[in-house]
């Protein structure tokens, strides 16, 4: 019988540069309260957003992620040709097939690097850190590009009370590559899919297909509304709070990490009052930075996570070597969690 010759990966991996884009437009609150019954106070008191971006013609999915992707790339030290994999997370790319990474890939000038997309909410950077780590240290790929990018205006009822102020378009990318020490801890992940419905998509694209149009929510001027996110906010809420916490916690204890050796936290920006009850249940020391990147940038899903860590460091809150604790939660319910030593 013969025998497969072992892969040989770096020892370790880590995060060797990292790049955000925001697109040009950005939009207050007020712009929301065009559409709602709502107030400033109110959507601040409730979400911490001041402001989002929010994506024009020209800024698509792939446009976005490439200008992200080249930051990161430059960030890194190193040319495109040596990037192995890209691998995009996103849920608003609206083109079923092909990939948007293999647009992206192109775009950048890879030498035909490997290029997916996966689809995993707001905790699609972390799924797409892990498996990046994954492909470094077993060999696949010398250096993986990883990009989380949403254009989330093109999925928001704007007459949704609950959701029209959350959501935000941006593109965040980091490179990960090899390391002679970790520097990318163990990922605590999983899902909950018996929560399914708490964040799901109003109306399935096959239901127009179907030609059955009866029972689709209509806007207020009668038409058909295009589909959009929608969540009950209280369960999500209250699940972040209480069960991400935990998972948080389980990510510290495998990379080996106390509260008091955090530098930084960067969760997912869904809400600054699930972020400031998070850093409260995990006890975290005043020196730790937090994130809360929200309150200009909005939720934007699968890029919020790069999108304040770029932030972090471009503004010194943060600075390269710190060890920061990354969460990301959301629709599915899916969560992934892990500590990085930031580039």
């Amino acid at each position: 019988m013969a025998k497969i010759k072992p892969s040989k990966g770096a020892p370790y991996a880590r995060i060797l540069g990292v790049g955000g884009y925001r697109p040009t437009r950005v939009v207050p609150n007020e712009v929301i309260l065009e559409h709602i019954e709502s107030s400033d106070e109110w959507i601040r008191s409730r979400s911490g957003i001041e402001t989002r971006h929010w994506a024009g013609p020209e800024e698509t999915v792939a446009a976005m992620s490439v200008e992200a992707a080249g930051k990161a790339i430059a960030d890194a030290g190193i040319d495109a040709e040596q990037i192995g994999a890209v691998v995009v997370s996103t849920v608003s790319h609206f083109s079923q097939t092909p990939a948007v990474a293999t647009e992206i890939a192109d775009r950048l000038g890879t030498a035909k690097a490997a290029a997916f997309d996966i689809s995993a909410g707001c905790a699609g950077f972390g799924y797409g850190l892990t498996l990046a780590k994954s492909l470094v240290v077993e060999g696949s790929a010398g250096h993986v590009l990883v990009i989380g990018v949403e254009r989330l205006s093109d999925l928001t009822d704007l007459e949704d009370r609950a959701t029209a102020f959350l959501f935000g378009d941006g593109a965040g990318a980091v490179v990960v590559g090899p390391s002679e020490e970790p520097a990318i801890g163990p990922t605590v992940w999983g899902s909950e899919g018996d929560k399914s419905n708490t964040i799901k998509q109003t109306v399935p694209w096959d239901r127009f297909r179907s030609g059955d149009l009866s029972g689709l929510p209509l806007d207020s001027e009668g038409n058909i509304k295009f589909p959009a996110i929608t969540q009950e906010g209280q369960a999500v809420f209250r699940w972040a709070v209480f069960e991400m916490a935990k998972v948080a916690q389980q990510a510290l204890d495998a990379a080996g990490i106390t509260p008091d050796e955090l530098d930084v936290f960067i969760p997912h920006q869904a809400n600054v009052r699930i972020i400031d009850s998070m850093v409260k249940t995990l006890k975290l020391p005043e020196h730790v930075t937090v994130a809360r990147d929200i309150r200009t940038t909005g939720n934007t899903s699968a890029a919020s996570i790069p999108l304040a860590m770029e932030r972090l460091l471009a503004t010194g809150e943060a600075k390269s070597g710190d060890t920061a604790l990354v969460i990301g939660f959301g629709a599915g319910l899916v969560y992934a969690a892990t500590v990085v030593t930031l580039p």
